[in-house]
């Protein structure tokens, strides 16, 4: 049972401690009172180093598209490893996984690899200051780009900092970001064209870019709306903006992404998780003429891009692999699963008599255990008493074999089964039910 301190995560977590801040590298896999340290994986499951096998709805933050140790992609990778694992040149790995994304985004001729969607992000909008000439850029209220500074700005932000409606502050991310960072960002609410373009037609001739995701975790995994999508790509194109779209996470939407999805064609998009499937890797991709600063062939670039792991043949291996499983088909059935997933826990939420609500589209969903109202990052933002109940809930899931994030979101992958979805469901059922007995979760 978790938590139980003689238990070998426990004893990992407090050996960490001695050596790393909070006893792990990621603020996101941290739990209180200790995090569950990872042994193995395989297909749908995971298993902790106390032996605790759960089916897992996490997948690395939704980059595991294919489940765990898929054995193709094994293969492939032992296979490349066998001939070295990176060299100060590069190679026909790279060449393969940018003709795939070629072919499936319709917004990309050329890409440029890197180590995260945090660095794919950050060049991103490196590029489009490169290209414009110009250092401002635009993003929604509360959304996740990584950890840049620029893209970091009013991410997460809270209700004591945010501002009026009409006038979002531009918070700094972290203590000691220079105030010149804030200064360079202007924050709109998300799907609200009317503020979004008082917000931004006084800044247009100063901004560089436009940083959008269009199905936001931190906004609730609620869809970027057709209107608001539009009125971002006209003023963009009207006034020689560059539209980005992070799709780090909502590449995962279909074969031809997010973009091919919403119908949305941007500038620049930053890749990750899924085009590398369990291996470091991001990618900013888009027109030719935008990707040409950082090409060094004829004289320096307008924007130098290095990197000793950059395009490294075994992340490269790895996500051509995926990409090439990752098929029609395949997100036609990662998709019904992720439907399945959805209708089920909104009918466990009714069964218990909790009014939540379930969000999501495709392979994604995320579980509110209030009913929320609106759209944008401060009607979807948890509030303290709902943190604890996903708390709570998160507990038992854990308890009962299921491996879910602490605040509610899951995703599918192509390992999963719907026998893996209905035992989710049950579970939640029981587990909101057993809230509910203990007068936790909201009437």
């Amino acid at each position: 049972m978790y938590p139980d301190n003689n238990s070998r995560s426990a004893a990992l977590w407090q050996r960490a401690r001695k050596v790393l801040p909070g006893g792990n590298s990621r603020t996101s896999v941290f739990l209180k009172p200790y995090p569950i340290y990872a042994a193995s994986g395989s297909g749908s499951r995971i298993t902790d180093e106390d032996g605790v096998e759960r089916i897992d709805f996490v997948n690395n933050y939704t980059s595991l598209v294919h489940g765990h140790a898929h054995p193709k992609i094994v293969e492939a990778v032992t296979e490349q490893i066998s001939r070295g694992s990176c060299f100060a040149a590069p190679t026909e790995a790279e060449v393969r996984l940018a003709e795939i994304l070629a072919e499936r985004l319709p917004s990309v001729e050329q890409s440029r690899f890197a180590n995260s969607g945090t660095e794919a992000v950050m060049m991103a909008i490196k590029a489009a200051r490169g290209f414009t000439g110009r250092a401002m850029i635009g993003k929604c209220e509360g959304a996740y780009h990584g950890s840049y500074d620029y893209a970091e700005v009013s991410q997460g932000v809270a209700p004591a900092d945010w501002g009026e409606l009409d006038a979002p502050n531009s918070v700094p991310p972290s203590r000691g970001t220079p105030p010149s960072v804030a200064k360079d960002v202007v924050v709109v609410p998300y799907n609200d064209v009317e503020r979004a373009k008082k917000l931004l037609t006084p800044k247009a001739d100063q901004l560089a870019a436009i940083l959008i995701d269009p199905l936001s975790n931190q906004c609730g995994l609620v869809p970027a709306s057709p209107e608001f999508l539009a009125f971002i790509r006209e003023f963009t194109r009207e006034h020689g903006i560059v539209l980005i779209f992070d799709e780090v996470i909502s590449f995962r939407l279909g074969y031809h992404g997010a973009q091919g999805a919403f119908a949305c064609t941007p500038d620049l998009t930053a890749l990750g998780k899924v085009i590398g499937c369990g291996y470091p890797v991001g990618a900013v991709a888009g027109r030719a003429d935008v990707m040409a600063v950082f090409d060094p062939s004829e004289s320096k670039p307008s924007v130098p891009h290095a990197g000793t792991f950059n395009a490294n043949p075994v992340s490269m291996t790895a996500g051509c692999a995926a990409l090439e499983m990752l098929t029609p088909e395949a997100y036609k059935h990662i998709g019904a699963l992720g439907e399945r997933a959805r209708a089920g826990l909104r009918e466990a939420l009714d069964a218990a008599g909790v009014p939540g609500m379930v969000s999501g589209q495709g392979s994604l969903f995320r579980l509110f255990l209030v009913q929320k109202k609106g759209a944008g990052y401060r009607n979807m933002m948890m509030t303290a008493e709902e943190s604890e109940m996903m708390t709570q809930l998160h507990r038992y899931l854990l308890n009962h074999g299921i491996f879910m994030s602490f605040y509610g979101l899951g995703n599918t992958s192509t390992a999963h089964t719907n026998e893996d979805i209905d035992q989710l469901i049950e579970t939640t059922r029981n587990g909101l039910g057993v809230l509910k007995q203990q007068g936790l979760a909201a009437e």
